[in-house]
């Protein structure tokens, strides 16, 4: 396994980004080459600090700009020819490396995907799917963020494509799609969400299980969550902001009288079991859907555990060849 990993994106790159990549070459032995593509200055400086580092397994690849969060993701795709993530999607398009990941800017990875590694034929708009912790476990939620206006056959096939990402990454024979909605009825919601649960009904290949509510999503009622990618990033920055609400509240709470911090103490392995469980950087990244190649989308904030856990997130990707299985759906969906 190949990984070209954007040194340079993220709110801490390069340190935690490179620090992660690090992590993976001593946790993962399925890594055969880490390709570090950044300014190789500010990288070396990384690498400088770690003593005894071996480094037969790890080739920098120079790239002197950076697709910044503010910029125009086309536009800066079309000035800044060598962007970051740009020289890292090329790697993967060139077959030197298998998959890419980076916690830059998602419109400019987006874009370097679109242009770089093209869409699966069929697929009429590519999706972010980003696992979310639940009750019940990590879920799918399809579109996290990348289609703010979509259409019927758009939120058809981000289920689709979330239910085959979540049989072969999540290992589940057949997950349960939920489309969220206002209303579990059938009838609720609006045109463009009735008129898809009509369609999601009628397919065969999918689990479909009918519309979730809001106060469902964090249930984990369905494994796969589908919805416009609007309602979909205001779904996951509700949960992320409400995670760390509710552990500041109980940090509160737990220092606001000497009988709550010595219970406190005795449920220590609780709560850090439920830390752990409520932590984003757990499930790493968010695959691109859709698009021709294995491109993993990391959190802008993201430190060192996040970006190793989203090399195994790539690892997995390639290895279950769950690209090849939506293309192998979607050519079958043209020829019938």
């Amino acid at each position: 396994m190949k990984i070209a990993l954007d040194a340079m994106g993220g709110d801490y790159a390069p340190k935690e980004i490179v620090l992660g990549g690090l992590q993976a070459l001593q946790e993962y032995d399925y890594i055969e080459k880490l390709y570090l593509v950044g300014q190789i200055d500010k990288i070396e400086a990384v690498l400088a600090e770690q003593s005894s580092l071996d480094r037969s397994k790890i080739e920098l690849v120079e790239a002197t700009e950076v697709i910044e969060m503010e910029d125009h993701p086309a536009n800066a795709y079309r000035r800044k020819k060598d962007a970051s993530i740009t020289v890292a999607t090329r790697l993967v398009k060139e077959g030197t490396a298998d998959a890419v990941v980076s916690a830059g800017s998602t419109g400019g990875q987006m874009v370097a995907a679109l242009f770089g590694l093209g869409r699966i034929k069929g697929v009429k708009r590519p999706a972010i799917g980003c696992v979310i912790p639940t009750m019940t476990g990590g879920k799918l939620l399809v579109d996290s963020g990348a289609n703010t206006n979509v259409d019927v056959e758009n939120l058809v096939q981000f289920a689709q494509m979330g239910s085959i990402y979540m049989q072969c990454v999540g290992g589940i024979e057949s997950p349960k799609v939920g489309l969220i909605n206002n209303g579990a009825e059938e009838t609720k919601g609006s045109e463009l969400t009735q008129e898809t649960y009509q369609k999601l009904k009628e397919l065969d290949n999918i689990n479909f299980i009918g519309n979730i509510e809001g106060r469902d999503v964090p249930a984990g009622a369905a494994d796969v969550m589908t919805c416009d990618g609007f309602t979909g990033n205001v779904v996951l920055k509700t949960m992320e902001g409400m995670a760390k609400v509710i552990m500041t509240m109980l940090e509160a709470e737990v220092k606001a009288s000497l009988r709550c911090t010595v219970g406190a103490g005795l449920m220590k392995p609780a709560l850090r079991g439920l830390k752990r469980k409520m932590d984003y950087a757990e499930y790493g990244g968010a695959p691109l859907l859709g698009v021709n190649g294995v491109s993993v989308v990391c959190h802008g904030s993201s430190k060192a555990k996040a970006i190793y856990k989203a090399i195994d997130i790539a690892y997995h990707c390639c290895e279950s060849n769950f690209v090849e299985k939506i293309k192998g759906n979607f050519e079958k969906s043209i020829e019938d």
